[in-house]
């Protein structure tokens, strides 16, 4: 049992959970290894367009979050493997930003995600997930459902072709996230084209993805990302599949897991 995508306390969007709060839960779950990919900071020159901004943890904090992972390993060193790693946004026009933040602590780093949650509209920048009525103003913006999904899509693509340095992540966060609020906003006809074929481009550049089980649990989406016909598509074509809960709690661990299908699952990290 491998858990890919796991956040921490030091989400400002998620629970005060500690980190031993997470740990003895995982070995209570059977758990044989957990990786932490908190948020990475924002670059600084974009501005969160959440109204709390908070959807990266904050830079002051990054050495503080490596260094308890780091001594946790050792502490917990026979018991189960723990990882450290980050989700980092991929924000177009923000690449260099990134690739600084990566190239500083990419050494200390055993595995990461890449994701899209925000996509830049002619209003404003959106992020995509973080409430029905963010996605509305995004749908309205872009004009028609099948615009925003290609956008999205558009975002994977350039997400995978950036320039970001020898740290970036090549495991594609939760790639259907698009599909969070599906049952209030259905995706329009030829979406699970567009998926398709990114998985395609998945496969020619040796990435990962994300099987993420969070979507399960949200009201508007109950299904992974990406769905299982979609995942099971993907491991014919030979693409790892890591699973994530992308858990905000140390209750949320191993959520979606029972949805998902467990015989695609890759072995690493």
């Amino acid at each position: 049992m491998k858990d890919g995508h796991i956040h921490t306390p030091f989400c400002p969007h998620g629970s005060k959970d500690s980190f031993k709060d997470y740990i003895e839960k995982a070995i209570q779950l059977g758990y044989q290894s957990m990786t932490f990919t908190e948020h990475a900071p924002l670059p600084e020159s974009f501005s969160d367009p959440v109204p709390d901004k908070d959807s990266g943890m904050s830079r002051h904090d990054v050495p503080d979050y490596l260094k308890e992972i780091k001594q946790l390993k050792y502490e917990y060193r026979k018991d189960i493997e723990i990882n450290a790693g980050f989700e980092v946004d991929y924000i177009e026009g923000y690449e260099k930003e990134t690739e600084k933040f990566l190239n500083e602590y990419g050494p200390e780093l055993d595995a990461s995600i890449l994701s899209v949650h925000f996509l830049k509209g002619a209003e404003q920048w959106y992020c995509i997930d973080f409430s029905p009525s963010m996605f509305q103003a995004a749908l309205n913006d872009f004009g028609s459902i099948h615009s925003l999904y290609e956008r999205y899509f558009q975002t994977l693509y350039k997400s995978m072709e950036a320039e970001l340095g020898n740290y970036k992540p090549t495991r594609i966060g939760h790639m259907t996230l698009i599909r969070k609020f599906q049952l209030l906003y259905p995706s329009p006809d030829g979406w699970e084209t567009m998926a398709g074929d990114f998985m395609k481009y998945v496969k020619e550049m040796n990435y990962s993805l994300d099987y993420n089980g969070a979507g399960t649990q949200k009201p508007h989406c109950l299904e992974t990302y990406p769905p299982v016909h979609l995942a099971r598509e993907a491991s014919s074509m030979g693409i790892p599949l890591v699973y994530g809960s992308d858990a905000h709690t140390a209750s949320g661990l191993k959520q979606g897991y029972e949805q998902i299908d467990v015989d695609l699952l890759h072995s690493s990290r």
